[in-house]
């Protein structure tokens, strides 16, 4: 139970998720263009613009799951201020790097930075939104975060793709986020569960999180579901181009169709969860991965593209919202940051998802990669059911489970409870 009355809870959860829509138009018109600026103006290769551009989520999973923790221990507030001002720093250096060396570090404090806010940024919604309106504010920051997705590369094509300036403006937009989250979101009050829970230090909140088996097979699920999704253009994008006459066309057509899709789907993709329950709409979508993955490997034709493009995105919608339900039922209040933050491992796909798709490509084709995907998609759906039906851990220290009884059985509720209340 969180600390925020009702009214505060909602505009504080309004204004993350106006805050995140902005953040994304400024990380659209800026970083969507990376990797040319990169080959323009540095002159790096394929390869080297990879690895410069996978190094960074790849340091900022590393660090998510303690920043989640630590963000239990100082508050929210305070760590998203300074994450998103520090992601602000990074994207100004990006604009202002004149060397590869320069360049790698300014974005790597960027994507550390991010990976810091994204955990503590979905633990203060849990904690601002009450229980029944959680699943709808999880919909609506993804789709704000969508939409800024889709209007910012506009802008950035407006003004020139590979401008310095559009890096310092995303900065600035940062730091104005940043500032506003600082002077304007109250931290949530301390209830005798969070003054218990901070008297414990961030390293034992990681251990008892990896010490919960639902949620370390939860990261392992939302690894494979991000490797499939989280970096789906890269590898599309590749086999489109080659094997496509008009490809670069045909790619942007399915990038607006996926951009269309997820504006449509979001709010029928949320009544589904709502009325089926998180963990059957997460497996649900990760069908719709497997469908869709195998109706790219098997279309001809650029109409079949576009279907399986639609089936995939409907399945995009659906799993990301569920995904944060699973999660938060299995939390509590005071230890709500570090289980985002230990699920934030599964950022890593977003590394390894490229990099063995493109492995899959050159040795077996187009056909291959999209089977690898599609394995992955049905991989991740039996992980999380299987996660789903274990019951919670003892506490960290526990000789006996007697004591705990009620928060056993309130945890198995949790665990069990697939949706939650509809609201009228």
């Amino acid at each position: 139970m969180n600390s925020y009355s009702e009214q505060t809870g909602r505009m504080v959860a309004l204004l993350l998720i106006a805050g995140s829509g902005v953040v994304a138009v400024a990380k659209g018109m800026s970083l969507s263009f990376l990797a040319i600026r990169l080959q323009q103006d540095f002159g790096l290769g394929p390869a080297g613009i990879g690895a410069l551009i996978g190094v960074g989520p790849l340091l900022g999973a590393m660090v998510s799951p303690l920043a989640g923790a630590i963000s239990d221990r100082l508050g929210r507030r305070t760590v998203l201020a300074i994450a998103i001002s520090f992601a602000g720093l990074g994207m100004i250096g990006l604009g202002l790097a004149q060397s590869v060396a320069a360049f790698t570090f300014a974005h790597v404090v960027a994507s550390i930075a991010g990976a810091v806010y994204e955990p503590a940024a979905r633990a203060m919604m849990s904690d601002a939104a009450p229980e029944k309106l959680r699943l709808k504010v999880f919909s609506w920051r993804y789709l704000a975060i969508n939409a800024g997705w889709a209007i910012g590369p506009l802008i950035g094509l407006a003004f020139g793709a590979t401008s310095d300036v559009l890096f310092v403006v995303a900065g600035l937009v940062h730091l104005a986020f940043g500032s506003t989250i600082f002077l304007f979101v109250p931290e949530i009050a301390a209830s005798s569960e969070n003054t218990a829970g901070q008297r414990v230090g961030g390293w034992r909140r990681l251990v008892g999180a990896f010490r919960d088996p639902r949620l370390m097979f939860f990261a392992g699920g939302g690894t494979l579901l991000v490797a499939v999704y989280g970096q789906w253009s890269v590898p599309l994008s590749q086999y489109i181009i080659k094997d496509f006459a008009k490809g670069v066309e045909i790619f942007a057509l399915l990038v607006s169709t996926n951009a269309a899709a997820v504006l449509v789907a979001s709010t029928p993709a949320r009544l589904v969860i709502e009325r089926i329950g998180a963990l059957r709409a997460l497996v649900l979508g990760c069908l719709l991965f497997l469908f869709g993955n195998l109706g790219f490997a098997a279309s001809s034709g650029v109409e079949m593209l576009v279907v399986s493009m639609i089936v995939f995105t409907i399945g995009e919608v659906l799993v990301v919202p569920a995904e944060y339900m699973l999660i938060d039922g299995i939390s509590t209040a005071a230890n709500r940051g570090t289980y985002f933050g230990a699920h934030s491992l599964s950022t890593v796909g977003n590394f390894f998802g490229p990099l063995l798709a493109g492995m899959a490509l050159g040795a077996y084709g187009g056909t291959g990669m999209f089977l690898l995907f599609a394995m992955f998609s049905a991989g991740s759906a039996l992980l999380f059911a299987i996660g789903h039906s274990l019951p919670p851990p003892r506490r960290l220290g526990a000789a006996a489970p007697v004591e705990d009884v009620d928060t056993v059985l309130g945890d198995l509720l949790r665990a069990g409870r697939l949706a939650p209340v509809r609201t009228v």
